[in-house]
C-alpha cells in the first residue's frame, strides 16, 4: 500500500481516496480532497494559503530543515522481501518518528518562548491603557474574597453543627 502526499497541502493521500489529476504533459498531481483540487484549479499558491504545510514551513511555524525528513523520501528501488529486514525497518521507522516528534516539541517550545514575552508586554500595554476600568474591580475583588471566605466558614460550621461536633468560629476567642 502506497500512501502518497497531496500535491497542494502535503497531507497523506491514502489509496482509493482523493483525486488524481493528469496534465497534458503526463505529470500527475494527487489531491487528498476536493478542497485541494479546487484551490489548485484556481491557481492558488500553497505557500500563501494558511492551512497548508507549505505555508506553515515558509512562515517558520514548522521545521523546514531536519535530518529526519530524509527518511520520508520515496525510494523506487524494489527490495526482495526479508522478514528480519522488515522487522528492523519498522523498528527504525518508530525510532525516527520518536526523534522527529521530540524535535518538533523542542522547536515549538523555542518558538513559544519568544511569543510568551511578547504576549506579556502586550498585556501590560493593554492594562496601562485601560487602568481606570481595573481600579474599581481590584478594590471590589478584596471585598468579594472576604465574603466568599466568610460564607465558606459558615457552611463548614453548619455541617459541624449537624454532625454534633464542637464549632470554632475561626477567630481567636480571648
Amino acid at each position: 500500500m502506497r500512501v502518497d502526499k497531496c500535491y497542494f497541502c502535503s497531507s497523506p493521500c491514502y489509496p482509493g481516496h482523493g483525486i488524481l489529476f493528469v496534465r497534458n504533459d503526463s505529470k500527475t498531481f494527487r489531491f487528498c480532497r476536493s478542497k485541494c483540487h479546487r484551490n489548485f484549479n484556481k491557481k492558488r499558491n500553497p505557500r500563501k494559503v494558511a492551512w497548508t504545510k507549505a505555508y506553515r514551513k515558509t512562515r517558520g511555524k514548522e521545521m523546514a530543515v531536519d535530518s529526519t525528513f530524509e527518511f520520508e523520501k520515496r525510494r523506487n528501488r524494489p527490495v526482495k522481501y526479508d522478514r528480519d529486514l522488515m522487522g528492523k525497518t519498522i523498528l527504525a521507522m518508530q525510532r525516527v518518528q520518536e526523534i522527529k516528534s521530540k524535535r518538533e516539541e523542542r522547536f515549538h517550545a523555542n518558538r513559544m518562548k519568544d511569543a510568551k514575552v511578547v504576549k506579556k508586554s502586550q498585556a501590560r500595554v493593554e492594562i496601562e491603557k485601560s487602568i481606570e476600568l481595573l481600579a474599581p474591580a481590584v478594590a471590589k475583588r478584596e471585598e468579594v474574597m472576604r465574603t466568599v471566605v466568610d460564607k465558606a466558614r459558615e457552611r463548614i460550621a453548619q455541617r459541624k453543627r449537624q454532625r454534633g461536633q464542637k464549632v470554632s468560629t475561626g477567630m481567636d476567642e480571648s
